[in-house]
């Protein structure tokens, strides 16, 4: 049954940034109302990767991102966000001063800013152009992973040279079997730290193997199960590892959807916003963390994480017209 609301701000993304979001507004008096098109909270860290660990957030050497959500969402608790969940932000329109935002169910929130938190947009993975790929997805080939301990005792080839290959190599290696990272050039675009932890790992043990520069060739194996998987150098030259599980990680295709059509100026699918206060060119309109975009942008969830503090500071005087608002630390005020 759709539902017509009123709120302070609608912020689009239940991600890490959409829910700090959330917090930071909180903290200067304005209710929330959040919209997804995920069936549950917590974006990309939920949905393709809750274990893994994430090892750049401030005061947690590392953490899951599974944990870091639940840590948010119990953060915000004290704010009584609204969840619009597994449904996109279909349309927004001018409403005066305010904006009125329709979703996919047919709920309509007005709201006087919004706050577009929604990482990459709506995404899939990108998938290796294999010929029986399908026949092996699900049961022998993944592009994330949710729970570490189904790797347990396996031996997987991990595919593919960023963040995600080199943070899941380093992380199985004390549970799988064997590990072999099969990367099509010597330089991995992963962090540094990382990195040297891998290779420090292959140099010192038998379960980690590092193979470049190579590219997936052929999957074999019978009713969905894999028993190698065939990889090939530059020059043609083949070889089978015996391997049970193959985990892809050559990125996620996205797509903004509607986002697009919203009048805001954007490059390259990305949101362009001012980096002092995070609006668009569209006045009450905000964008934090990955989909907003501004000259020497960092993609860090931290970077997200000041995006939103400094939107919900440009909303206020939105909400509460000609009132001052005088800044308080966290520390003195503590939660309202």
């Amino acid at each position: 049954m759709a539902n017509t609301y009123e709120t302070d701000v609608v912020v689009i993304g239940a991600g890490p940034v959409g829910l700090f979001s959330v917090f930071e507004c909180g903290m200067l008096g304005m209710s929330c109302h959040v919209i997804d098109s995920l069936e549950s909270i917590g974006g990309q860290c939920m949905a393709l990767y809750p274990e893994k660990p994430i090892y750049d957030i401030p005061a947690h050497p590392s953490i899951l991102a599974g944990n870091l959500i639940e840590n948010l969402v119990e953060q915000i608790e004290p704010f009584n966000p609204i969840y619009h969940l597994n449904q996109q932000a279909a349309s927004v329109t001018s409403k005066g001063e305010d904006w009125h935002v329709t979703t996919s169910a047919g709920h309509e929130i007005t709201a006087k800013a919004v706050i577009i938190a929604a990482g990459a947009g709506a995404f899939g993975p990108n998938k290796p152009p294999l010929e029986n790929l399908a026949d092996f997805e699900g049961s022998s080939v993944f592009y994330m992973v949710r729970k570490r301990d189904d790797f347990k005792g396996k031996k997987i080839v991990i595919a593919g040279g960023g963040d995600s290959a080199v943070d899941w190599a380093v992380s199985l290696s004390d549970i799988a079997e064997k590990i072999y990272v099969v990367h099509r050039r010597d330089k991995f675009r992963a962090a540094p730290e990382t990195v040297r932890q891998m290779h420090e790992i292959a140099e010192n043990s038998d379960v980690l193997e590092v193979l470049t520069p190579y590219q997936l060739r052929a999957l074999h194996g019978e009713n969905g199960q894999l028993n190698a998987v065939e990889i090939a150098d530059f020059d043609g030259e083949t070889q089978k590892l015996d391997a049970s599980v193959l985990l892809s990680f050559f990125g996620l295709a996205s797509k903004i959807g509607p986002i697009e059509d919203w009048g805001l100026e954007l490059q390259q699918k990305h949101i362009v916003t001012d980096p002092t206060t995070a609006e668009t060119n569209q006045s009450g309109i905000y964008a934090a963390g990955d989909i907003a975009v501004y000259p020497n942008k960092l993609k860090l969830i931290l970077t997200g994480f000041s995006e939103a503090a400094m939107a919900a500071h440009a909303i206020h005087p939105r909400v509460f017209p000609g009132q001052e608002l005088h800044f308080e630390y966290s520390t003195t005020k503590g939660v309202p």
